[in-house]
Order: C-alpha cells, then structure tokens, then sequence
C-alpha cells in the first residue's frame, strides 16, 4: 500500500520462552537476529540429519487416513494434511501425450502405405525402405508438473533415481537447489508432497511452517525475476509465499493481498530499511481469484526501468513505479515474510516450482514460462521444488 498508513497484517502469536520463535535456534529469541545460526549454536544448514521436530501428544479423537495427495510420503505426514485440500483440475497431460503419439502412429501407417503403394507401381515391389519417425511423448514444460531433466533447471542430470528428489541426499528436510546455489530447510510442520509428477511444499498457516534459505539469494538492488506456482487456501488474510528482507521488514514479497475488503495477488518491493507501509511499492492484480485455484505469480524488478511488474499466469496483472529500492541481507522464505519486525502472512497450501532469475525477464519471456517454452539458456540461479 502506499496511503502512508501502515497495512493490515497477520502477525504469528509471540513464542513462549525457550522456544526461540520461528526460525531461531532454541534458547534464543527473536531479538537475536531473524533466524541466523547464533554464535556457539549449531548451522541448521550443514547439518546431515535433519533435527526432530515436535512429537505428537496421546490422542483422544481418530486419526485422518492417508490422502490423496500425500502418498509416498511417511504415516505421520500423511496424517498431517490442511483439511478439505481439493486442488483445481489440471490438464491431463498424460492423456494429451497419448493423443500426440496416437497423431503420430496414423501419420506414420499413411506414409509407410503411400510408400508402398509407389514402390509397386514402381515395380520395386516388397524391397522398400520405411523411415519411421520416433519422439517422446509431449510433456509439459511448466507449472508445479514440470520434471527437471537433463537439459531443466540446473541440468546435469545422470538419470540414477535421485535426480528428481527435490530434497538433498540423506536429508529430507533440506530441498536441494537445482542450480546448485542455496539449499533450503524446511521447518518442522512444512511437509512435501506431489501434484500429478511434481514435487510441492505442502504449508499449514502456522509459526513453524515455512521454510528458509541458508543465505540471500537475490539482491533487491539490482534487476530481479522470482516465480513459484501457488495454491492457496485461505479465504481471508494477507498470504506470502516467497520472500526476503532482514530482522524489521522484507526486501521483496510475492502472494496474497488481503486488504480493505480486497483479495489480490501482490508482488511488493520495499524502499526503505524501516519497514514502513508508506514507503512501499506494490503491483497487484485486478478482479483474479486468489482462492483454491492454481496460479503462476511472477515478480519482475527491472532495476533500469525502476519498475515492478506482476505477472498471472504469464500475463501482465499489475505494474509500479519505484523510486529506489532497498536490499534486505536476510535469506530467502517460502511461506511467510516479515513486517514491523515480526513474521507475517503465513502460507496456507501449496507452493511449488520456485525459480528465481538475475534479471529481469520480458513480458514475452514470462509468457513464454508460462507454456514451457522459455529458451534453456536463460538459466535460473535459484531453481527449487522442480523435479
């Protein structure tokens, strides 16, 4: 918002002591720096084993039965799930692919009969060659569906069963960047699952479900592209799914708006280290749905042009001016952000196909994104949750 007063939030309710908050080592408070690993704690990063998150007390009601959603993933996460979790339709890209190589078997029949039809009249009789077309199956390219292959996001693939795993080897509690640059922890209630063949995080709207980078992986102060699939839940309150700032405010954050009666996808910028709702810069969206349906938000900062660009589902849905813009030193966050010196706007459903570019990508480009078809050259340095 930008009336000079400061907008509506959804703070998280303070932790109890000993805790340590929300992304803090326990025994420390928020005051003790905005997640960081503190001197003489352990770097929850570079640990192998992921820590043991809380344990479930006696239970008095039955417990749900597996969903849907969830299989392959373990019984306690399974029992886990946000309730009523009904994703949109999605195509059937399985029955589209079907369809092209069915296409492609009755173009191959008709030739190899007109070949053979002119190589009798030709008198060659049964000693013609036949040249037979061989492809893959279309798939897409885009979307939480999309599988990083050899020539995806990060590349290199060596088709051993590990490649697609979107956590890193050993530890299912840190997704693996695919470019190769920041790994990701997930807190203890964020839980992964699967949408068609794609990999999500699954966020239940709460203190400790989120999760963050172990470093800043973009800078603010120079030209930008962030980009994640969303699906979201919640039919009230200002949602986030990605974000990164410092310990007072975000740099930059990609979700939902709720405010003044408005729902709207958002991508605001901050141009001010104090936080302050007056200073800054928001792109939004007009007359979209924000609720229980997939979207691919986009968020395009083009550090020449000084401006901010939303885009839905690959399509432009809202742009800004902005003046100048302040780059928080705070590691990257899926599912939360923070204002006034708190974590707000927490997740609640499912995010996937996280991306995030060192420039900023044209309105063609992000079209182009959005139908699987971005050149391959145009490589992300941030790639998550795309296998």
């Amino acid at each position: 918002m930008t009336d000079g007063t400061d907008r509506p939030h959804t703070p998280q309710p303070t932790p109890g002591n000993g805790n340590g908050g929300y992304g803090f080592p326990p025994g420390q408070t928020p005051g003790s720096g905005y997640g960081y690993p503190q001197p003489g704690q352990p770097n929850p990063y570079q640990q192998s084993q992921p820590q043991p998150g809380p344990q479930p007390g006696p239970q008095s009601q039955p417990q749900p039965g597996p969903q849907p959603w969830a299989a392959g993933l373990p019984p306690q996460a399974q029992r886990q799930p946000l309730p009523d979790f009904t994703p949109a339709p999605q195509p059937d890209w399985e029955a589209m692919a079907d369809r092209s190589e069915s296409q492609r078997r009755t173009r191959r029949r008709t030739w190899t009969i007109a070949i053979a039809v002119v190589a009798t009249l030709l008198g060659v009789g049964a000693g013609f060659i036949v040249i037979e077309k061989t492809g893959k199956k279309d798939k897409p390219e885009a979307g939480p569906t999309q599988s990083a292959g050899p020539d995806g996001p990060g590349g290199g693939a060596s088709g051993s069963p590990d490649d697609n795993s979107p956590t890193v080897p050993g530890d299912p509690k840190l997704l693996r960047d695919r470019s190769g640059q920041v790994n990701i922890a997930l807190g203890p209630d964020a839980v992964l699952g699967k949408v068609d063949n794609g990999n999500v995080l699954r966020l239940r709207s709460n203190g400790n479900s989120y999760a963050q980078a172990a470093d800043q992986v973009v800078d603010a102060s120079k030209s930008f592209t962030v980009s994640a699939w969303v699906y979201n839940e919640a039919e009230g309150g200002s949602r986030f799914a990605l974000s990164q700032g410092d310990g007072t405010s975000y740099s930059f954050e990609l979700g939902r708006e709720d405010a003044n009666g408005k729902k709207s996808w958002v991508f605001r910028m901050q141009t001010n280290d104090k936080g302050a709702a007056s200073t800054a810069v928001a792109a939004q969206s007009e007359n979209l749905n924000t609720v229980r349906t997939w979207a691919q938000l986009t968020g395009v900062y083009d550090a020449e042009k000084k401006t901010i660009v939303l885009y839905v589902d690959g399509k432009p849905a809202g742009q800004a001016a902005v003046p100048t813009a302040w780059n928080g030193p705070g590691p990257l966050q899926l599912g939360r952000s923070r204002h006034h010196g708190i974590w707000t706007g927490p997740w609640a459903g499912v995010i996937g196909h996280v991306l995030v570019w060192e420039k900023p990508l044209s309105a063609d480009q992000v079209a182009a994104l959005k139908g699987g078809k971005l050149d391959k050259s145009i490589k992300p340095v941030g790639s998550w949750l795309v296998g």
